[in-house]
């Protein structure tokens, strides 16, 4: 299909304008309705999906994509039943539009709300796993936005397939059918195109690697809410839980997710001096048995000699793979200054028992989301309630963390008097 892609981008980005400014009218009822009919088609319609899927992993295959990347590519029976729950969840939310955020009467009678509106229009452009597509149109849907859904070509076939159920979903509801748009081309010179249209496109949402991230920052002239690295870190304190919990928070922080390609899976352990003797042994080995790579300082492979050495670079690196870097601190204050100094403000966790120790790690360390005792892939939307998310912002304006429905809200203040007058 021939383009002409200038006109396209300003097509996409006119539909999106007209049609955010209908759905913030569009009463919660009917937006959940939309919301629980995709979840509905999602699960009438597996065979044709993984069907479309199928296609995407060949070329995958062919084209030398990481194994890692493929598991993330791939739909099955299992996930697109987690697909169609998380339409239910997000169905059945509390809707954030026209909530009030806060309200206040003055002495002279005067009323003044503060109330979630929606952003209105919104370019996501994101990469691999197809469930994004869903997710993000549910939550635009849930949040009174209309989106540009550009998604990547290692799930284009796919990505087609899902966005047709939704738009199915959408003129079902009588909504106007550009509240979500699906790019229909991955010709990659439409990108810089569609960021250039600020005054039509109110917000950009990049999720995927770095590179695709820092062209959207580099070439965007409206606002981006962006999702850096996932260089997370779990610092083990000099009282720490018992080793077997360490092992356990360790072991599912970096391989609960096949090949560890994921933003929340842990990249770095900061050891305390004092436990490292103890720890580092079992630690490395239960790693290892996981087919995880081990790196560390030179503090570490005396401790593990198997250990690689760790180079400059890798402390600030994502490694999106089954690899883990070691350092040994000699007090929580080092810890906490390599975090802020080498993270990219994802997540980071201490296990500990202290309570001072704990508290001063939740205030210093300058990340999105701080994990008390837990593991970094604790770090989600679904896991904190919000039924899916469209990302997890490194970002601190206007959102932080995993974003669902109320995240893609702005507010407006509503100011109700009867003659009032400025004196």
């Amino acid at each position: 299909m021939n383009f002409d892609l200038d006109a396209y981008a300003n097509q996409l980005a006119a539909n999106a304008r007209r049609a955010g400014l209908a759905l913030g009218a569009v009463d919660a009822e009917q937006r959940s309705r939309v919301i629980a009919r995709i979840g509905e088609l999602l699960r009438e319609s597996k065979s044709e999906l993984i069907a479309q899927n199928k296609i995407d992993l060949i070329n995958a295959e062919e084209s030398g994509l990481a194994p890692a990347l493929i598991k993330r590519l791939m739909l099955d029976d299992s996930r697109i039943d987690a697909m169609a729950r998380s339409m239910d969840d997000i169905a059945h939310q509390p809707d954030p539009v026209g909530a009030i955020i806060e309200s206040k009467t003055r002495a002279d009678g005067l009323k003044i709300d503060r109330v979630r509106v929606p952003i209105g229009s919104v370019l996501f452009v994101y990469e691999s796993r197809p469930n994004v597509t869903v997710d993000a149109a549910a939550i635009c849907l849930r949040s009174g936005n209309a989106v540009i859904l550009r998604g990547g070509k290692e799930a284009f076939e796919s990505n087609k397939a899902l966005g047709a159920i939704v738009q199915r979903a959408v003129r079902e509801s009588g909504l106007d059918p550009n509240s979500v748009q699906i790019v229909e081309t991955i010709d990659r010179a439409l990108l810089p195109m569609l960021l250039k249209l600020d005054t039509l496109i109110d917000v950009a949402i990049p999720r995927g690697g770095h590179s695709l991230i820092r062209v959207v920052v580099d070439e965007a002239t409206m606002p981006v809410l962006k999702h850096f690295d996932g260089n997370c870190h779990i610092y083990i304190d000099r009282n720490a839980l018992d080793e077997n919990k360490i092992i356990d928070v360790i072991a599912n922080a970096k391989t609960s997710y096949p090949g560890g390609a994921v933003c929340n899976a842990v990249e770095h352990l900061l050891f305390h001096r004092d436990v490292a003797n103890k720890l580092i042994v079992p630690v490395c080995d239960a790693l290892r048995n996981s087919g995880v790579e081990i790196r560390g300082d030179e503090a570490t492979r005396r401790m593990y000699p198997d250990a690689l050495l760790m180079s400059d670079e890798d402390w600030s690196t994502e490694y999106l793979a089954f690899i883990v870097g070691i350092k040994v601190v000699d007090s929580i204050d080092d810890a906490i200054n390599h975090i802020n100094q080498f993270g990219s403000h994802h997540t980071d966790a201490i296990l500990s028992t202290d309570e001072r120790a704990i508290d001063s790690f939740v205030k210093r360390v300058d990340s999105a989301s701080i994990m008390i005792n837990a593991s970094t892939r604790l770090a989600d939307g679904g896991e904190y309630g919000l039924g899916a998310e469209i990302g997890i912002s490194t970002d601190k304006l206007h959102a932080r963390g995993p974003m669902g429905a109320a995240d893609m809200c702005t507010y407006k203040w509503i100011v109700r008097g009867n003659g009032h007058l400025r004196h």
